[in-house]
């Protein structure tokens, strides 16, 4: 399969639902994926790493729609074209399959349909909730964003961030002074330790609960 997206290699076979009809590709921190209003021939699968997906608002200002980590399939439209630009946030390894090979396929395979079902009703939660972030408190943001981290990939209450500061604000409409303050506020007050500036300790799991829907 030729794919035209920007990696930087050919990777070994991976193990994800889409291998057997797509191709595993290695992508380098802050590389594209695709861009906005690119033809979408492809959906992709996260098998390590995470993905943004963005788009830059008239006054140049960019805002994230949402990450994608391992696991995660991205790149399903209602239509022909991507509404959004795609990055890697850091070294990302993904599958890609073409889009009419997998639909086709999917008519045959009660199972790869369920996934894709599945993949297409968490995208629509995603959104749901992203828009919910959006029109709550900078605290509730912040609070919110980093459970949501916590349910997708803590380890002993333990989130390893693989975004930086200024992907949270522009994921979050907020600034990245912001948030830092506000990381910094959590911290004072015990919800969470800050080891590092991408390892963030969550303590108190009722406070962090009770502070994202205050």
């Amino acid at each position: 399969m030729t794919h035209p997206v920007r990696a930087i290699s050919a990777a070994a076979p991976a193990t994800g639902p889409f291998s057997a009809l797509g191709t595993s590709m290695r992508f380098a921190r802050s590389t594209e994926i695709y861009g906005e209003d690119e033809d979408a021939e492809y959906l992709y699968q996260v098998i390590s790493g995470a993905v943004r997906t963005y788009r830059i608002l008239e006054d140049g200002r960019r805002q994230i729609g949402a990450f994608y980590l391992s696991g995660d399939i991205f790149g399903l439209e209602a239509d022909e074209t991507h509404i959004s630009s795609a990055e890697a946030v850091c070294e990302t390894r993904l599958v890609a399959v073409k889009r009419s090979a997998l639909m086709a396929r999917a008519t045959q395979e009660k199972e790869l349909a369920r996934q894709l079902w599945n993949a297409t009703a968490r995208e629509l939660r995603r959104f749901q909730e992203h828009l919910g972030l959006l029109i709550s408190t900078t605290q509730e943001r912040v609070v919110g964003f980093l459970l949501d981290m916590q349910r997708r990939v803590a380890k002993n209450n333990v989130v390893e961030l693989s975004m930086s500061r200024q992907d949270i604000a522009d994921y979050l409409g907020l600034t990245i002074e912001t948030v830092s303050r506000t990381f910094t506020q959590l911290e004072q007050s015990g919800a969470i330790s800050l080891p590092t500036s991408r390892r963030v300790e969550l303590h108190n799991h009722a406070t962090l609960n009770r502070l994202a829907t205050a």
